[in-house]
């Protein structure tokens, strides 16, 4: 039975999925959820009139181009972007893009230079290794479907982002190029079969058989000029048109001018000359290396990809939960908050949500890196992505889609995938000026040779120095390596969400920890509590304490809010200050009584109470001190207790191995912060220091010409970890925190970070190895091609085997 396809895209509809779509009270159906919504959403927008044109002319394989850019212009509907545009601000908008006819970085370069000329563009980054683009601008200044158009025009093709379509494109690109590959490899071993004895018995072959040899070559060698080369002439024909040399250029060059110089001398009767066997070759390394290029990149940078496909398309809703529990299958991209779903055992939970019902063991692995599933029961929180193990739950959504921690991740992996460091960009201009300066070279080397030797002699010299010195292994040579880094730490709980955090991170010679929440456990507990006034019930006291602290994220907050409450006072607070490093103030009512409290470090709540009584004063207390007053003065002290993370003392020592400074920088007490500096052997330590001086801390130690890396979990951690060279936020930190940190860590293993630092080096020494070698091999191809000494065939085999050697050596990263 014949496959139904997308009335939307025209991709198969998979059996047993019923998502219609109305027009013109005829039901039609689509592949996914997605197509759906857009579909409808056009038709509702009232331009259905699309479809049904679309409809009628469906057996034409290429729409018109008036139907192609009305088409285009449909992404201007707010109703289709909420999909897939996320709004910035007022005007601000920002889509990621899929791509299509990506041959090389050299087409990176391209598309974001001609993006960012187009009025309203704000930003535009474009990731070789996915081929998704980042494209941010001004909705006051120019559309999305702009947008579309000038990739359009440029030579490529981008539509929004969509997992699924990725997949079946990307399935289609690699079916195709092994056909490409595949007719090129017969065709070569067809022609070789043919043009070997003409090499070897030339002489003793009688002529008719010989001039059928030779044209059995030609005919067999078309195919791969019609067919297998054509993406190369693409390619050649973008840069032609965008008035820029790429990597095409000179292949495509070498590949037109050896067929004609062949054709020639066949036409012409002429006995040299014929080189056929070459370009069957040549084609066919070519396509090889391209291939296994395209299967390494794919496997380098498939961290996004595999998160991306971790949450499922369906699930099971339980819409009356939990009055009765009939389960009905639904899409996951539709639910709303608050909807409950049931989860099996052995499927992936989609939605980050709580616990209503059940307990199990949820694996994170996939997420934090953590192998050992944890236990979950009733009221715990669960993430999307994440796999249940052992028994049914049901979970009530909190967030869904876009908005969950996964989707998060996701985000900030594909912002980082799509960043260029320094040594990319620089890479990449270089390899732009080496193509131009190549044509200018092979047209000298043309001109020398043909005055020596003759034209005939010139052309194949020039033919083989435009294939073998092709610079794909120097644009390959960096991003490459920074690609199958990143999934290895992916893999590790590592997410790299900034461009040149490792490289920066080779760098690093000082580290700058944080204490709660960094080195410390961070779940602070209230070990004991101290009454300063002489009449002050402890318990009320707590209240106010809880009421003061119910809008912080703060570790010691949060062990506040844990108190017991014992006699359900009610304490309202009003007019909330927050000064981030020193404590909070609000306005309390308290029996019928409303006063001013503050609770935080002592000299902020001195502000408003007055002298810290001796009481408070002289505590001696190795851990956290959080004080509590109003305008009567001090009222109580809160010891908070907590414990050095497993696994810190070690990562302290290999970075004390590797010659790093250590430094602990802190908002707490001096005696809290010396006691664990001594406990660790930290170099250097600082502490009650505020938000400003953590600034100035780092500042300092950058003007001295110090790296510093920053690690950190607090909101009033995020100003300081902008300003270090390079950040890292700790798991289950602010989010303020880890949306201005370069990486952040998925797992709660503080030892990671010397796993971070030892891939950033690892790293800058695989790049500069490729870099070595690529331009080691252009140094040695450009004199022996332009001398003579290296023929199409073998100069085709030297630059497949440059890039292949540039690719397995960043794969090394991997493991």
């Amino acid at each position: 039975m014949e496959k139904e396809t997308c009335f939307h895209c025209g991709l198969d509809v998979p059996a047993n999925l019923n998502l219609p779509i109305v027009l013109d009270n005829e039901q039609h159906h689509a592949c996914c959820a997605g197509c759906q919504a857009v579909a409808q959403s056009i038709i509702n927008a009232g331009l259905g009139s699309y479809y049904r044109r679309r409809t009628a002319e469906a057996q034409q394989a290429i729409l018109p181009p008036q139907e192609v850019l009305d088409q285009i212009k449909l992404y201007d509907l707010p109703e289709v972007q909420a999909e897939f545009v996320t709004r910035r601000s007022e005007h601000e908008r920002e889509a990621v893009l899929m791509l299509s006819g990506i041959t090389c970085a050299a087409c990176i370069w391209l598309i974001e230079q001609r993006l960012l000329r187009l009025k309203g563009v704000l930003r535009a980054d474009i990731n070789y290794s996915t081929e998704r683009a980042r494209v941010t601008w001004d909705s006051s200044q120019t559309e999305l479907s702009a947008i579309l158009r000038c990739i359009r025009d440029t030579g490529y093709q981008a539509t929004p982002y969509d997992a699924e379509k990725v997949e079946v494109h990307a399935q289609k690109e690699r079916k195709q190029a092994l056909v490409r590959l595949w007719i090129a490899g017969l065709s070569m071993m067809q022609v070789m079969m043919y043009v070997v004895p003409t090499y070897l018995y030339g002489d003793e072959i009688e002529t008719p058989f010989l001039w059928l040899l030779h044209w059995a070559s030609m005919v067999l060698t078309l195919p791969v000029m019609l067919f297998s080369a054509v993406p190369f002439y693409k390619g050649a024909w973008r840069d032609w048109k965008n008035r820029r040399a790429g990597m095409d250029t000179p292949v495509a060059i070498a590949i037109v001018t050896a067929f004609a110089a062949s054709c020639y001398a066949l036409f012409s009767g002429q006995e040299h000359g014929i080189y056929f066997d070459s370009i069957s070759m040549f084609v066919f390394l070519l396509l090889g290396g391209r291939y296994l290029e395209q299967m390494a990149r794919r496997k380098a940078a498939g961290a996004a990809e595999r998160l991306i496909k971790l949450v499922p398309a369906f699930c099971h809703l339980l819409p009356d939960y939990p009055n009765n529990e009939p389960v009905q299958e639904a899409v996951v991209a539709k639910l709303q908050a608050n909807d409950v779903l049931l989860v099996k055992p052995g499927e992936v939970i989609p939605v980050d949500g709580e616990i209503v019902s059940g307990s199990t063991t949820v694996n994170e692995a996939m997420l934090t890196g953590e192998s050992m599933p944890i236990a979950k029961s009733t009221g715990a929180w669960v993430t999307a992505g994440t796999l249940n193990h052992d028994s049914p739950i049901c979970v009530r959504t909190a967030q869904v889609g876009g908005n969950t921690r996964l989707a998060h991740i996701v985000r900030l992996l594909d912002r980082a995938l799509a960043q260029k460091p320094r040594m990319v960009a620089v890479a990449d201009r270089y390899a732009s000026w080496f193509v131009a300066t190549l044509l200018i070279l092979a047209v000298l080397v043309f001109s020398v040779w043909a005055y020596l030797a003759g034209s005939e002699r010139a052309l194949w010299v020039t033919v083989s120095l435009l294939v073998a010195t092709c610079p794909c292994a120097l644009s390959l040579a960096t991003p490459a390596a920074l690609a199958a880094a990143s999934g290895h730490l992916a893999s590790k709980g590592v997410l790299i969400s900034s461009g040149h955090s490792l490289e920066t991170l080779a760098q690093v010679n000082d580290v700058v920890f944080d204490k709660t929440g960094t080195l410390t456990e961070g779940r602070l507990t209230v070990s004991s509590v101290i009454i300063a006034a002489p009449d002050a019930d402890k318990n009320t006291l707590c209240a106010v304490a809880r009421a003061l602290e119910a809008q912080s994220e703060h570790p010691a907050a949060q062990a506040i809010l844990r108190l017991p409450e014992k006699n359900h006072l009610t304490v309202t607070a009003e007019q909330y200050i927050q000064r981030a490093g020193y404590g909070i103030r609000a306005d309390i009512t308290l029996n019928g009584k409303t006063a001013v409290w503050a609770i935080g470090r002592a000299n902020y709540v001195a502000e408003i109470a007055g002298k810290l009584p001796p009481e408070l004063a002289d505590i001696a207390h190795s851990g956290s001190v959080v004080y509590l007053g109003n305008e009567q003065g001090f009222q109580a002290a809160f010891l908070l207790a907590d414990t050095i993370k497993d696994g810190a003392a070690a990562l302290l020592s290999r970075l004390k191995q590797a010659g790093v400074q250590r430094h602990l920088l802190s908002g707490d007490r001096e005696v809290a912060v010396a006691d664990l500096s001594a406990q660790l052997q930290l170099d250097h330590y600082r502490a009650e220091a505020s938000p400003e001086d953590k600034l100035r801390y780092v500042g300092d130690l950058q003007r001295l010409g110090h790296k510093v890396l920053m690690v950190g979990d607090g909101i009033n951690d995020a100003p300081v970890l902008a300003q270090a060279d390079v950040s890292v936020a700790v798991a289950e930190g602010a989010d303020a925190a880890r949306d201005g940190s370069d990486v952040v860590l998925l797992n709660k293993d503080i030892g990671t970070v010397s796993v971070l630092l030892n891939t950033a080096r690892r790293t800058r020494n695989i790049i500069r190895e490729n870099l070595l070698w690529a331009t080691a091999y252009n140094a040695i191809a450009v004199p022996l091609a332009a001398f003579g000494h290296v023929t199409p065939w073998l100069a085709a085999l030297g630059m497949s085997l440059s890039s292949l050697l540039v690719l397995l050596n960043a794969l090394r990263l991997l493991k």
